[in-house]
C-alpha cells in the first residue's frame, strides 16, 4: 500500500488566540458566518476480483454416422478383428461389457452385419481439442526390421539396452489417484530419488552386462527407439526375434526433425525419417549431437515371433493391426475405443477415411486430435510411416449408454 504526504491544516482557533494575545480588548464572536458541515468524501467500492478462467478442456460431441466422411465406403470387415482385439481388454470395463458381448455373435464374414451393430450399439462423438479445433496433426509409424547378433563384433557395435537393474518406476496413481497412467522414473542416490540418466549419459555410461543384442546401425537403432518395437535378424543365429518395448528412461520425447526445422538445417517439408536419414548421412561427425537432442531413451525386451503376420502388441496389451491401429494421447482418449479417421495419405490429397483401434501410446503422442497411424511391417510401411504428416477430423466410438 502506498500513502500520498499532504502539508498539515492550521486550525482556525488557534489563529483566533494568537490575536486575543495582541489585543486589551477581547473581539465579539463572528456569527455571520454559518458553521461549516464536513463533506464527506465517498468511500469507493472495491471491485470484486474477477474469478480465474475455466481450463479449456476437450469435447466430444454427439453426431450422426452420416456425418463420417466416407463411413459408408469403409470395409468394416477389415477392421472387425482389431476390435475383437480392443473387446478382449474393454470387455472387464462396464461401459463396454455389454456391447463387445453382443460383437462376439456377429458374423465377421457379414460386413452389413458388422455395420449394423455398430450403427445400432455406437455413437460417434468428433473430438474438439481445448481451443476449439476440430483438425489435428495425423503421423504415422511402422515396424522396422534390424541387423544383429547375440555377441558384439564386426559391424554389430550398437547394443540394444535391457530395462537396467537401479531404474526405480513409481506409479503417481497409487498416490494421487487423479494421475491415472502416469509413472515417475528414476534412481536412488543416497536417501533421494533423482531423475534417471538421459540420452547422452547413457551412451557415455557403461552398461555392461544389460545388453540385449548388439545391431550393425547407429541410425536405425535410434529410429527403432521412436517406433517402439521391431524385429531383428540374428545373422549368428538365423532367426528373427521382436524386441518389444519394455520401459523408458523418465525424460520426455523431443522431435530431433523439429530441432533441424528450427535450426535451419531442414525445411519442414524436409523433416520426414528420410530427410532426417539423409541429413545424417551428409553430417556423419554430428549424429551423436543430434541424437542427445532426445533425452527420451527407450529399453527392450526379446518376443519369440512365432507368426511373422501378428503385429508387435501396443500399450493396450494386444497385437497391433497394421491400417487398423493407431497411437493416441490416453490421457484425452480412452484406450481401446474405435475411432473413425479422417485425414489422407502421406504427401497426397488421396482420402484416407476409416475405421481403427486406439490401441497404442507414444511419448511423442500428445493432445486430444493427435494421432499415429500403424503402417505395419516391411519397406512400403516404413517408406509411408516416414513421409506421414497430414491434417485430420476424429471421432471416437462409445457405446450409446454412455455419457
Amino acid at each position: 500500500m502506498f500513502f500520498t504526504r499532504r502539508s498539515l491544516p492550521v486550525p482556525l482557533t488557534l489563529v483566533a488566540l494568537a490575536l486575543a494575545a495582541c489585543t486589551s480588548t477581547p473581539l465579539p464572536p463572528d456569527t455571520s458566518r454559518a458553521p461549516v458541515t464536513p463533506v464527506p468524501v465517498p468511500v469507493p467500492t472495491p471491485e470484486p476480483t474477477p474469478a480465474p478462467a475455466k481450463p479449456a478442456v476437450m469435447q466430444l460431441v454427439p453426431a450422426p454416422f452420416s456425418a463420417l466422411p466416407g463411413w459408408d465406403k469403409d470395409d468394416l470387415r477389415a477392421a472387425w478383428p482389431a476390435f475383437l482385439s480392443s473387446c478382449s481388454v474393454l470387455a472387464k470395463q462396464a461401459n463396454w461389457k455389454e456391447s463387445c458381448s453382443i460383437a462376439r455373435s456377429v458374423n465377421s464374414g457379414d460386413e452389413q452385419a458388422i455395420r449394423t451393430f455398430f450403427e445400432a450399439f455406437m455413437e460417434p462423438n468428433q473430438v474438439i481439442a481445448p481451443d476449439g479445433a476440430n483438425e489435428g496433426l495425423v503421423t504415422g509409424y511402422y515396424e522396422p526390421l534390424l541387423r544383429g547378433a547375440r555377441k558384439k563384433g564386426g559391424p554389430y557395435q550398437t547394443p540394444l539396452y535391457k530395462v537396467p537393474d537401479d531404474m526405480i518406476t513409481v506409479d503417481l496413481a497409487s498416490v494421487y489417484p487423479e494421475l491415472k497412467g502416469m509413472r515417475l522414473r528414476g534412481k536412488v542416490v543416497g536417501k533421494k530419488l533423482v531423475p534417471y540418466a538421459t540420452r547422452a549419459d547413457i551412451e557415455k555410461a557403461d552398461f555392461g552386462g544389460k545388453e540385449l543384442l548388439w545391431v550393425d546401425d547407429p541410425v536405425e537403432s535410434f529410429f527403432l527407439q521412436v517406433q517402439g518395437s521391431g524385429r531383428v535378424q540374428l545373422t549368428d543365429s538365423k532367426e528373427t526375434v521382436r524386441v518389444a518395448y519394455a520401459d523408458q528412461n523418465g525424460h520426455p520425447y523431443k522431435s530431433i526433425g523439429k530441432y533441424l526445422v528450427e535450426k535451419g538445417e531442414l525445411t519442414l517439408e524436409q523433416a520426414s525419417a528420410q530427410g532426417i536419414k539423409a541429413w545424417i548421412a551428409g553430417h556423419p561427425t554430428r549424429m551423436q549431437e543430434l541424437f542427445n537432442v532426445n533425452p527420451s531413451y527407450v529399453f527392450f525386451k526379446e518376443e519369440r515371433l512365432p507368426d511373422p503376420k501378428i503385429g508387435p502388441k501396443g500399450a493396450l496389451g494386444v497385437p497391433l493391426t497394421p491400417s487398423r491401429s493407431v497411437a493416441i494421447d490416453a490421457s484425452q482418449l480412452p484406450l481401446g475405443a474405435p475411432v473413425f479417421l479422417s485425414t489422407t495419405m502421406p504427401n497426397s490429397d488421396i482420402p484416407l477415411q476409416r475405421l481403427v483401434m486406439a490401441q497404442d501410446t507414444g511419448g511423442a503422442i500428445r493432445g486430444a486430435i493427435r494421432v499415429d497411424y500403424f503402417f505395419g511391417f516391411g519397406t512400403e510401411a516404413a517408406e509411408n510411416a516416414g513421409r506421414m504428416k497430414q491434417r485430420g477430423n476424429v471421432w471416437v466410438l462409445l457405446p450409446k449408454q454412455v455419457q
